[in-house]
């Protein structure tokens, strides 16, 4: 039981990845009170359900990008949208958390846009600094793709790449997990 209250509790931490932008679960955005304190000024919700704000919220911002959490779902075309938003509303003295589910797949995938778009790190840095504040992410395969591609269009190269292995397409820096991997 121990072991799942402090997983439940990581899920659910808001977790600051840089000193303008935070990344949650959808269970971690219900909380006004944690929200302010961390001077939160926008939400980004990447999930297919939308609940609506409390009413002591209605002063925050709340950005909706409904896309599901399966590796065919299309959240590479938004990469540039959220990134914008986040880099605007740092501009403007804000802070935004973005969030899903879980905050491990879609939220994290779009936070690692950015950290490559505004922050100008390659895929494998921006997705190590994003670990390292949060080390329950894990983008699905169809996402770690769109990904890839993105770093392309805006470097030219790639840091990481897939490669095939028993348990299907990973990404190259998820491959030391692999090397004790027996297959069912």
């Amino acid at each position: 039981m121990a072991t799942f209250h402090s997983q439940h509790s990581t899920f659910h931490h808001i977790s600051e990845i840089t000193g303008s932008l935070f990344l949650t679960s959808a269970y971690g955005v219900n909380s006004p009170t944690a929200l302010r304190a961390k001077g939160i000024t926008c939400i980004i919700n990447i999930t297919l359900s939308f609940q609506s704000p409390t009413p002591k919220m209605r002063d925050m911002e709340f950005v909706r990008i409904a896309v599901d959490d399966i590796p065919t779902a299309q959240l590479g075309v938004h990469f540039d949208r959220i990134a914008d938003k986040i880099h605007a509303v740092k501009k403007n003295g804000g802070k935004t958390v973005v969030h899903c589910y879980a905050g491990r797949s879609r939220s994290a995938s779009a936070v690692i846009a950015y950290l490559m778009k505004y922050e100008h790190m390659s895929l494998k840095q921006a997705h190590s600094h994003v670990r390292s504040r949060r080390a329950v992410i894990r983008p699905n395969p169809g996402f770690w793709k769109q990904l890839i591609t993105y770093e392309h269009r805006l470097y030219g190269k790639n840091s990481v790449k897939m490669i095939y292995t028993p348990a299907g397409a990973i990404p190259d820096i998820y491959a030391h997990e692999m090397k004790n991997f027996v297959p069912l």
